[in-house]
């Protein structure tokens, strides 16, 4: 009888062993293609990263009379190959994510041209300890490749629906670096100021003197000036060490009208 209950016991082990290495064997067919499929994707992904680097370069080599340039500086261009442009554009626009153009985000906004993104970005000559407030967070896209190149990132948008999208996108893609406020961007952020750089991503009718008075004696500002239905330029502030401001025209511009009431 015992003889009989071992040799019993062996077999329950050896079926047991058999439905563990079956059930081991389904998860690694069902887990193991997955993960393929998602390090393809993201190869992928950064292949078409590479490519619209390649349109951003040479939409500035064309553009160097403007730009005083042919070539940004290479820590702007790793920042624009680091962050996955593809996750900050709607679900209608992902297969349009990598094309050198402007794209509908809903609320009547759009992701800014990666080209204007990279141009704007440049422009600031950002240090790693800058402190950098943007007004018009919209899809987060900006701020995330300015992230990238600062110690801190203060955002601000006036659209509510946009500014909460947009708060949830950091969290989950792990960017600790950015503050964002849903506010009018209009007034700035007066209780982080001075700020070394501030860029705003909607066309003003003029400068905002509150953006004026918490940028940072030696800090720069970019902001498209102009209405909607006239030629807009973006410009380039500079403040000076002993608080002059100097504005130089950069290029032609065609961004959304800053909102708010003012």
């Amino acid at each position: 009888m015992k003889q009989m209950t071992k040799k019993k016991q062996k077999g329950i082990k050896i079926r047991v062993l058999f439905v563990l290495v079956c059930l081991i064997t389904i998860f690694v067919s069902q887990f193991i293609p997955a993960q393929l499929h998602a390090s393809s994707m993201e190869d992928l992904y950064m292949q078409k990263r590479h490519k619209m680097v390649q349109l951003i370069e040479d939409d500035v080599r064309q553009t160097s009379r403007y730009l005083d340039t042919e070539n940004l500086e290479p820590r702007v261009l790793d920042a624009i190959l680091k962050v996955p442009r593809h996750q900050f554009v709607s679900p209608d626009s992902l297969e349009q994510a990598y094309q050198n153009t402007p794209l509908p985000i809903g609320y009547g906004q759009t992701i800014s041209q990666p080209y204007i993104v990279a141009v704007m970005t440049d422009l600031l000559k950002l240090s790693d300890n800058d402190k950098v407030l943007e007004i018009g967070t919209g899809s987060g896209y900006q701020a995330a490749v300015l992230s990238e190149l600062v110690q801190q990132v203060y955002s601000i948008e006036i659209i509510e629906p946009l500014g909460k999208l947009s708060r949830q996108r950091f969290k989950q893609m792990g960017y600790k670096n950015i503050t964002t406020k849903i506010a009018d961007g209009y007034y700035g952020w007066k209780e982080h100021a001075p700020f070394d750089a501030i860029i705003v991503t909607a066309a003003s009718s003029h400068i905002p003197h509150a953006l004026i008075e918490q940028l940072k004696p030696g800090g720069k500002m970019m902001i498209p000036v102009g209405s909607n239905f006239m030629t807009q330029q973006l410009l380039l502030i500079s403040k000076t060490h002993n608080g002059e401001i100097q504005t130089r025209q950069i290029l032609p511009v065609r961004f959304v009208p800053l909102t708010g009431e003012h």
